[in-house]
């Protein structure tokens, strides 16, 4: 009976060992056989684009193109952000999207060291690639992976060869920007600067102002007190201009005056169509989304890496008050 109980274990026991490493090689041979590649599944990618200007027109028309082009790419993109620059809900919004762990992040760049912490150290920690639309930082401290939009700096180029070639090369130019500028308006100032400051009887007086609507106008009065034969305004922060034109026709007639902004404000266009400015630069928002989409799913595929940190440029051009081009 002993005999017959040790047979009847040593059988099972080697049922069992065969059972066992027929499933290990079973195992191994399916590991083996899998390509080293997963298939790329677009349509389980989700991304999110920010912007502290949302239901603006420049930014509605940034979302449109970024919605259209992940339609064609078949991955998920919301658009989230804040209103009127409202930059703690901004960077609210920023740290949910990287907590939310979303495959990629587009977002309207915001030049604080709140900002360059998130993208820099919480968004890298989590692999989420973040691309700078429109509005760039630094990518030395942000690293973010690319930009899409206009070259600023350019734009600043093209708005003051555009004053000299109405005004001439002697007047008063008031700049007004932030009282803390901005990269981007950093670059546009700059390429003002460097086509005016070869024409040496125009004088730039450069100044910087709080973003409410009664501090702007309450600058320009002061301006106007201080410089009373300016020839020339330009608002590098274009949400300035229409506070600036009001505080103008609230003293003299703006018709005299040679004013130019950008078409990113709330109201530049209406400004424009009014007669109020003399030119904007146009840019291309709806382009910038559809590009930045673009970009970022090429990175996220595999299919270009490194992106070009130095960016993807999109066209800018001059639009005069008549309807235009210079």
């Amino acid at each position: 009976m002993r005999k017959k109980f040790v047979f009847i274990l040593v059988v099972l026991i080697m049922i069992f060992s065969y059972l066992t490493i027929a499933s290990a090689t079973k195992a191994l041979r399916s590991t083996s056989d899998r390509p080293a590649n997963l298939p790329f599944v677009s349509d389980s990618i989700r991304l999110v684009l920010i912007t502290q200007e949302l239901d603006t027109p420049f930014w509605n028309k940034v979302g449109q193109g970024a919605l259209k082009q992940a339609q064609k790419e078949n991955v998920q993109l919301e658009v989230w952000g804040s209103y009127g620059n409202n930059q703690d809900d901004f960077l609210k919004t920023m740290e949910v999207a990287i907590h939310s762990k979303v495959d990629g992040i587009i977002v309207q760049g915001l030049d604080n060291e709140e900002f360059k912490e998130l993208t820099k150290v919480k968004a890298a920690f989590y692999g989420i690639p973040v691309i700078t639309v429109a509005n760039d930082v630094p990518v030395e401290e942000s690293l973010r992976k690319t930009y899409v939009g206009s070259d600023q700096f350019e734009a600043g180029e093209m708005v003051a060869r555009q004053l000299i070639k109405e005004m001439g090369t002697t007047g008063g130019v008031i700049i007004l920007g932030d009282q803390e500028q901005a990269y981007y308006q950093k670059e546009r100032l700059a390429g003002i600067e460097d086509v005016l400051s070869k024409y040496p009887d125009i004088e730039m007086i450069i100044r910087g102002t709080a973003d409410a609507k009664e501090q702007v106008m309450a600058t320009t009065q002061q301006l106007m007190n201080e410089v009373p034969r300016a020839s020339a305004f330009i608002a590098i922060n274009a949400n300035y201009a229409g506070p600036m034109i009001q505080e103008i026709g609230r003293r003299t007639q703006v018709e005299p005056y040679y004013i130019y902004t950008f078409d990113d404000g709330v109201g530049s266009t209406a400004l424009l169509e009014q007669g109020m400015l003399d030119g904007i630069l146009a840019q291309k928002p709806e382009e910038m989304g559809s590009e930045s989409v673009k970009r970022l799913m090429q990175w996220i595929s595999g299919e270009t890496v490194p992106l070009d940190s130095n960016g993807y440029l999109t066209e800018t051009r001059m639009v005069k008050a008549e309807g235009e081009e210079p």
